[in-house]
């Protein structure tokens, strides 16, 4: 079993990742969690497989649960979730030693999470993420939260894991569209922080799609010692986690020109590729890459099925300006933008002329 440890000033807790991890759910929470009352929140396109498998062995390690289901989209992210799962957990007389457990994508994650840190001023909470995308970016770090009409993630809070168990087996069933949009993630990681892993990334493409499982076990390890490295930096985002935004403001914007919809648009991943590919030619037209950087991002991003440009958001290019105005790392009214200075080197800049990004935004909504 692979695990990394996350050490923070006033608590630590570990990420464990292991092919069939999920069948031991229990007994991992019955360590870091122990009591008779659990909240199990999945998501429902996996609530007949994994989310029950992770049931039957919190039941074995002598919980009582209280089950809820989220439906799948980031659009069911939002306030009335929210509230009907406190619902359920009143309903239960949830306690505040009770934990929370999660199992699904970033979107049951996020919401659960939210609701673990809200809910009696907070409870215990474990993730259990089933994707890509989550296993390797949100199930790791705390941040939780839920989207407004007006941006993604505007209502949140900060509230860590008392632990995250990985069951890479469940990548089996993944979609491979999903899989492929939490690869997004891991270049973003090897981006901003490690040019040996993208290296080892564009070696091990067909294996990843492939779903070879030592490849998956050492591609998720390899992005979580990452993610993990970083929120050990930078708890609350006041520095160097603001990296981990690299094209995110971007990729929000897509999403929110989208109303979240991810089933007629562009899925979390796609718009994130979509953004590094904005903050990269961003980045080239400042000066501060050359061009082969660009186009080493471009091939990969191809090789894997991710978009590299957009020519259908042409149109919708004054709307992608004004909600990246809203996102929460806007300060004064100005962007606040993560660029490269070359693979593994990033600089932030709130100085960015309007001009500027709507070239950035030419450059990957080209027809």
């Amino acid at each position: 079993m692979a695990e990394v440890k996350i050490r923070l000033p006033d608590r630590s807790y570990s990420i464990w990742i292991e092919p069939g991890l999920l069948t031991q759910v229990g007994t991992y929470v019955r360590q870091v969690a122990p009591h008779d009352l659990a909240a199990l929140i999945g998501d429902e396109s996996v609530a007949d497989s994994h989310a029950e498998q992770a049931a039957v062995s919190l039941k074995s390690a002598g919980f009582h649960v209280s089950r809820a289901a989220i439906a799948s989209g980031e659009e069911q992210k939002n306030l009335a979730t929210v509230r009907r799962l406190y619902d359920v957990l009143c309903a239960a007389n949830h306690e505040r030693r009770s934990p929370v457990v999660a199992v699904g994508g970033g979107v049951t994650g996020d919401a659960a999470g939210f609701v673990a840190a809200t809910y009696l001023r907070g409870v215990p909470f474990v993730q259990c993420p089933t994707t890509l995308l989550a296993m390797v970016d949100a199930s790791v770090g705390g941040k939780v939260g839920v989207n407004i009409p007006q941006g993604k993630n505007l209502i949140g809070a900060f509230h860590q894991p008392v632990a995250v168990l990985i069951d890479t087996d469940t990548l089996a069933t993944l979609p491979p569209r999903e899989l492929r949009c939490g690869l997004a993630e891991c270049v973003k990681h090897a981006m901003i922080r490690d040019p040996d892993l993208m290296t080892w990334i564009e070696s091990h493409v067909e294996a990843i799609l492939e779903r070879d499982s030592t490849t998956l076990v050492e591609l998720v390890r390899r992005n979580v010692t990452i993610k993990a490295a970083v929120v050990m930096e930078d708890e609350r985002e006041a520095g160097v986690r603001a990296h981990l935004n690299f094209g995110h403001t971007f990729a929000h914007a897509v999403e929110a020109v989208h109303h979240y919809c991810s089933e007629n648009g562009y899925r979390h991943g796609e718009a994130v590729a979509l953004g590094m590919m904005a903050a990269t030619h961003l980045s080239q037209h400042l000066g501060w890459i050359d061009r082969d950087v660009v186009d080493r991002l471009e091939r990969l991003l191809e090789r894997i099925g991710l978009p590299a440009s957009a020519g259908d958001l042409h149109a919708a290019r004054p709307e992608l300006m004004a909600a990246m105005l809203l996102d929460k790392k806007v300060r004064d009214a100005k962007i606040t933008l993560v660029l490269l200075k070359g693979i593994g080197k990033v600089a932030m800049s709130s100085d960015i002329s309007a001009d500027a990004i709507e070239r950035a935004w030419d450059a990957v909504t080209k027809s």
